[in-house]
């Protein structure tokens, strides 16, 4: 497969080998055949934006098996706290959560619905605040199924999703979005609407907790949140908004029922209250959400809440009803197709119950009692926990809230055609960001540190490139198994014998570009994390594999900034970042460094960094370059290009001298589109190589 292979024959060689599986439903082919209304070729020609949140499902769970994707097949997947018989396993091999009981040890496994149908509705996991943090546990994740339970370990495959794939094989599926925090439905989606839970207590915060969700309950006697809702700052700047929901059924998914603006708005004859509570405490269906754009009066944003039975949540829902209401939703907004030439409609999930996802979520540098491990140049105070709610939370009092666990985010649009994967970090505020950069409504309640980390979403799309994607056949309609499914009753997954590791697909997916320039330099006694992208800060999780029982140094580095991590002189370290990037450190320290050069040509640059000759040896670990040895001079660094055309701009070297071994891995970004990891897919590591 080349990069100059265009969309149209692409497209058509994935559903060749993806099955008849990931063939598109009449709603999915429907929008698939309507060309973007492109009149400037920017963000502009988007006059509506449609947020469909859906409930409690990981990344993993739903799409750790899918090729193309950051998913099982992880070649970096983090070190895990060594266990008897497993000393140096990854997080996809996780303890029994009963010690003693057979199998000791569990990775991912999968619900096999065409072997059993009642899988579609296993048993829901708990998704609280306590042991939400006990999970992560500061970035660790060692012990998921002993505060989650066994069957948290469980996920889903293609064949098991087809109108999931589907979705993801026709539009754009991001595989770095991240609920906002270590929490349940209410506080996560606080940030969908508010960009915020009010972490430092300022208007009866931190939410941490359901407790608010809905309209008459009080249980902490406040009456009620006070800080601004993004709604209201739309109505403040003439934008038109609606909340489509039945709030006889809506599964307390509206957030803003627990703000005091809001509950005092319910049954005004003041104006501006009247409009603000029919807009977004009203019932408003998915008829009239149809009748609105028939009629062209579609506003220009717009949220979706989902009944409890259509809501994709574990137990009280299964994914073939969210499918079935994600194409009920495609539907509507398809009625028109002059309305959706010029919408976008992006479909996440407000977090992940308690389902595995084995990437560690970005976050703010740990907090213990010996001091920070790692550093911030991103003011990042205000994504702590000082606040506590209740007696339970008081042990994690200076724990980072978030980012969460990763969850699925479509992004579904005439401009987001052809089956690529986003892969730059993003989080619920992400979608706030969006509204901003199309709208011009800024919200303030988003975090110095979350605008740092987190992008925008217009990394999503392309709005210039011309539409060449066909349209492709349809599978039978979403109802029919919707309503087998609504019969089902949960069950308890039956735990493998044996852990296996878990198989994703192989082959590459269409990429969408991210801005992310990174690199790590060795110096004596230090490594230093560079960030060269502009405008877009990193974090990068430093395991040291000698003393995994302490959290990952954390550091999140700014645009054009630098932040350095200790050394001893023998270290085994792990480290991690966004889009890819890898290193590892082994044995010795001091005696060279090697790095990513700067400038548009691939390149890395090794440097001598003693005061005698050395010969450096260069391996490719996943490409197949020819191996090369380099001898330095005392001091002396050397320049070596990278021919990274058939991997797609991805790289995987080597680097060995003298007792020291560096390994660096990534992708080099152009600007351009281009493909996901070559090497990536197959049987997900269990144990560190």
């Amino acid at each position: 497969m080349t990069t100059t292979q265009d969309r149209r024959s692409f497209i058509r060689s994935m559903l060749a080998t993806a099955g008849a599986a990931s063939a598109f439903t009449p709603a999915i082919a429907r929008a698939l055949e309507i060309a973007p209304d492109r009149r400037t070729g920017t963000l502009q020609d988007v006059a509506h934006v449609v947020i469909l949140t859906q409930e409690n499902r990981a990344f993993d769970h739903y799409f750790g098996t899918m090729r193309g994707v950051r998913g099982y097949g992880d070649r970096f997947a983090i070190p895990a706290p060594p266990l008897p018989g497993a000393p140096d396993r990854t997080v996809l091999l996780q303890p029994n959560e009963h010690p003693g009981a057979e199998p000791a040890l569990i990775a991912p496994f999968r619900l096999d619905t065409g072997a059993d149908f009642r899988l579609y509705r296993p048993l829901g996991t708990p998704h609280g605040f306590t042991d939400s943090q006990a999970a992560w546990d500061n970035g660790r994740m060692g012990e998921w199924p002993l505060h989650k339970h066994n069957h948290a370990m469980a996920h889903f495959s293609r064949a098991d999703l087809p109108f999931q794939y589907a979705l993801a094989e026709a539009f754009t599926l991001c595989d770095a979005y991240h609920c906002a925090m270590h929490l349940c439905t209410n506080p996560n989606r606080l940030y969908i609407w508010t960009g915020t839970h009010d972490p430092l207590a300022k208007g009866n915060g931190p939410a941490i907790d359901n407790s608010y969700d809905s309209i008459d309950a009080d249980p902490l006697h406040h009456g009620g949140y006070l800080w601004t809702t993004y709604p209201e700052r739309l109505m403040a700047a003439g934008i038109g908004f609606q909340i489509y929901q039945d709030m006889a059924d809506n599964f307390t998914d509206n957030p803003l029922v627990g703000f005091q603006r809001y509950r005092k708005a319910q049954g005004s004859a003041e104006a501006a209250a009247a409009l603000l509570a029919r807009r977004t405490t009203t019932t408003r269906t998915l008829d009239l959400l149809k009748q609105d754009v028939l009629d062209g009066r579609l506003p220009e944003v717009s949220w979706i809440v989902a009944t409890a039975a259509m809501s994709e949540h574990p137990s009280a829902s299964t994914p073939l009803q969210g499918a079935d209401y994600t194409a009920r939703v495609l539907d509507a907004l398809t009625a028109n197709p002059e309305v959706w030439a010029r919408t976008v409609l992006l479909i996440n999930f407000d977090e992940n119950d308690g389902l595995f996802d084995h990437v560690p979520p970005p976050a703010p540098p740990a907090r213990i009692a010996g001091g920070t491990l790692g550093a911030t140049t991103v003011p990042a105070d205000d994504e702590y926990h000082a606040h506590s709610q209740a007696t339970d939370d008081a042990a994690y009092l200076g724990r980072p809230y978030g980012l969460g666990p990763r969850v699925p985010l479509y992004v579904v649009s005439p401009w987001s055609k052809g089956g690529h994967v986003a892969s730059e970090v993003f989080d619920h505020t992400s979608i706030l960001r969006f509204l901003e950069a199309r709208f011009g409504v800024h919200e303030p309640n988003i975090s110095a540190w979350r605008r740092a980390v987190c992008g925008d979403l217009t990394s999503c799309f392309d709005f210039a490139a011309p539409d060449t994607v066909d349209f492709m056949a349809a599978l039978p309609a979403t109802a029919a198994l919707s309503a087998r499914a609504a019969q089902l009753e949960e069950i308890p997954p039956v735990l493998p014998q044996q852990a296996a590791a878990p198989v994703q697909e192989t082959g590459m997916r269409r990429r969408r570009a991210t801005p992310y320039d990174l690199d790590a330099r060795l110096r004596p006694g230090e490594v230093i994390f560079a960030n060269r992208s502009a405008g877009r800060a990193a974090v990068f999780h430093v395991y040291d594999l000698a003393r995994l029982d302490r959290a990952p140094a954390r550091y999140t580095v700014g645009a054009g900034a630098e932040l350095a991590h200790p050394l001893s002189g023998a270290d085994d370290l792990f480290v991690l970042g966004p889009n890819g990037f890898h290193r590892r450190l082994s044995g010795r320290s001091g005696i060279f460094s090697a790095g990513l050069g700067e400038g548009a040509a691939p390149l890395v640059v090794v440097e001598n960094l003693t005061a005698k000759p050395l010969s450096v040896a260069m391996t490719d670990q996943a490409y197949g370059a020819a191996p090369l040895a380099v001898v330095l001079a005392a001091g002396e660094a050397r320049t070596i290009p990278l021919a990274l055309g058939d991997s797609h701009g991805w790289y995987d070297r080597q680097f060995t001298a003298d007792g020291q071994v560096w390994r660096i891995a990534g992708h080099i970004e152009n600007g351009a589109p281009s493909f996901s990891d070559p090497a990536a897919g197959g049987p997900g590591p269990l144990r560190l190589d």
